[in-house]
């Protein structure tokens, strides 16, 4: 399934299936990581690798470097931006899922030992975007 294909249905009204949940997370991490990457307006080599790494671990799918960096800078964001994108997803993804993003966002952020300004309004846009609250992203979510 490509791309398009995934933010059509996030886009679209239909309740998803499981399947394609599975997809609208995957797809999600790959825009929402490799956005990261560049979110101080400088992509570390060592940041992509993080994301691959991440990636790979999260959705079972490897991923080239130059796929992340073309994610990046992808000009999808111009037509369709992120945090449009992240509330949209939001509303159809589990708490879990959307945990997960936020976690996986924080260790690419801290990848290069360096956090700057912009990459935690970056990380508060992504978990306000993503309604996640505090208590989610430490892990405290109920399980009743």
């Amino acid at each position: 399934m490509s791309l398009v294909d995934d933010l059509r249905k996030i886009f679209g009204d239909d309740e998803p299936t499981d399947e394609e949940k599975k997809e609208l997370f995957n797809a999600t991490v790959l825009l929402t990581l490799s956005r990261a990457t560049a979110a101080d307006t400088n992509i570390k080599t060592i940041e992509v690798e993080t994301v691959r790494g991440i990636i790979e671990k999260t959705t079972g799918e490897a991923i080239d470097s130059k796929d992340v960096r073309m994610a990046a800078n992808s000009r999808i964001y111009e037509k369709a931006p992120l945090d449009r994108h992240l509330v949209d997803v939001g509303r159809k993804l589990d708490v879990h899922h959307r945990t997960a993003i936020a976690l996986a966002l924080a260790d690419v952020i801290k990848s290069d030992d360096r956090i700057s300004s912009k990459e935690v309004h970056f990380f508060n846009m992504v978990a306000d975007s993503l309604s996640i609250t505090a208590a989610e992203i430490a892990g405290l979510v109920p399980s009743d």
